[in-house]
C-alpha cells in the first residue's frame, strides 16, 4: 500500500461521497498527490483527456511540417550497471520481474503544449510546463461495483516480419506478461472478490512518429463490496504503485528499483485519474516527457526477468522514445 498524506485521502473520500467530479495525480512514491475539482483543473494548469471526457480548450494549433524528436539515451554502459544489479537480485530470488527505467535527454521542435494537442492516445495529461504524458495504458476503471484493470506488458516493432505471432510466442515476453497478470489478480483480490481474467494477451497497435508498435495487454475484473466508495482513496492506495511499472513481489522489488535507478520517478509511472461523480477511469503515467529547467527528459524502460538480455532491454528503452503523431 502506498502511503500518502491524510489530507489528500480525506479530500478524495469527501469528493467521492459528495458525488463531485474531480481529477487527481498520484506520483510513484506518493509524495506529491494532487486533486482538483473537474471544473477548476484547467485553471490550475492541468489539461487532460480520457476516452470519454476532456477539459482541453478548443484552440487553433500552429501545425508543424513534421514532428521531430532527437534523443540521447543513457549509455549502454550506464544502463548495464543497473541491469546487472537487477539480474543479481533476480538470481537471488529477491524479485521475479522488475520494471527498470531511465531518463533520456531529448530535443523536439514541439512544445509540451503542442505535443499534448497533437499526440494520439487514449489518455493525455499536460501539467503546467512540468510534464506531458500520452499514455496507452489504462489502470483502474469502475462501473458500478465492478472494478477492472488492464496490465500492459510486451512491446515489439510492428514492422518486424510476423510481428504479432513473434510477440505472443516470445518466451521472455510471455513470462513477463503472465507474471504481471498474476500480480494484478492478487492486487485486485485485496479490494474485490470474484477475480477473473476477461481477456488475455490481446494486442494493441500504437502509432508513433517513427512507425507502429504492438503492445500486449490483458483485462482483469472483480466485484467491489457495496460500500467501497466510503474508502475509495484507501482502495486505490492498496493497488499502488501499479504492478506493471513496478514488479513482483512488489515490496522488495520497489526497494531494488530505488537502488538501481538512484532517484525518485516522481509523476512518471504514477497514476492519473478522473471521477465523473459515479465511476473512475484511471491510467498509468507512461510515455512521459518531463521538463527540468530548459531541458526535456523522456522516461522509458521495460520489464527485466532472468530471461532478459542486456542489448534487447536497452533497445526497448530506446524504442519507446516516441511521440504518437502521424
Amino acid at each position: 500500500m502506498l502511503n500518502v498524506n491524510r489530507n489528500f485521502i480525506n479530500r478524495f473520500n469527501k469528493a467521492v461521497a459528495a458525488a463531485e467530479a474531480f481529477v487527481f495525480l498520484i506520483d510513484f512514491e506518493g509524495k506529491k498527490p494532487i486533486l482538483f475539482k473537474r471544473d477548476e483543473a484547467a485553471t490550475k494548469g492541468l489539461w487532460f483527456q480520457t476516452p470519454e471526457y476532456t477539459n482541453s480548450p478548443v484552440e487553433t494549433m500552429i501545425l508543424q511540417k513534421s514532428a521531430g524528436i532527437k534523443s540521447k539515451p543513457v549509455s549502454i554502459d550506464y544502463y548495464q550497471k543497473a541491469f546487472d544489479l537487477v539480474q543479481k537480485h533476480l538470481k537471488n530470488g529477491d524479485t521475479y520481474l522488475l520494471n527498470l527505467t531511465m531518463p533520456s535527454r531529448i530535443e523536439t521542435n514541439l512544445t509540451l503544449k503542442q505535443i499534448y494537442q497533437r499526440a494520439q492516445a487514449p489518455y493525455k495529461i499536460l501539467f503546467r510546463d512540468e510534464f506531458v504524458c500520452y499514455t496507452p495504458e489504462s489502470f483502474i476503471k469502475t462501473e458500478g461495483n465492478t472494478i477492472m484493470t488492464y496490465p500492459m506488458k510486451g512491446t515489439i516493432n510492428a514492422d518486424m516480419p510476423n510481428a504479432e505471432n513473434h510477440l505472443l510466442s516470445d518466451k521472455k515476453e510471455t513470462y513477463e506478461h503472465h507474471t504481471i497478470v498474476d500480480l494484478l489478480r492478487n492486487d485486485l483480490a485485496q479490494v474485490a472478490t470474484g477475480i477473473e481474467v476477461r481477456k488475455f494477451k490481446y494486442i494493441d497497435v500504437i502509432q508513433t512518429n517513427t512507425g507502429k508498435l504492438l503492445q500486449m495487454s490483458s483485462e482483469i475484473s472483480g466485484v467491489l463490496p457495496s460500500g467501497w466508495r466510503k474508502h475509495a482513496a484507501e482502495m486505490f492506495l492498496k493497488l499502488l504503485p501499479a504492478g506493471s511499472v513496478s514488479g513482483a513481489p512488489k515490496k522488495k522489488t520497489l526497494e531494488i528499483i530505488q537502488s538501481a535507478e538512484k532517484t525518485d520517478r516522481g509523476y512518471y509511472t504514477g497514476i492519473f485519474g478522473y471521477y465523473d461523480g459515479h465511476n473512475f477511469d484511471t491510467a498509468v503515467l507512461i510515455r512521459f516527457i518531463e521538463k527540468k529547467g530548459a531541458r526535456l527528459y523522456y522516461h522509458s524502460g521495460g520489464g527485466i526477468t532472468a530471461l532478459s538480455r542486456l542489448t534487447d532491454e536497452y533497445q526497448e528503452l530506446k524504442q519507446k522514445i516516441y511521440v504518437p503523431i502521424n
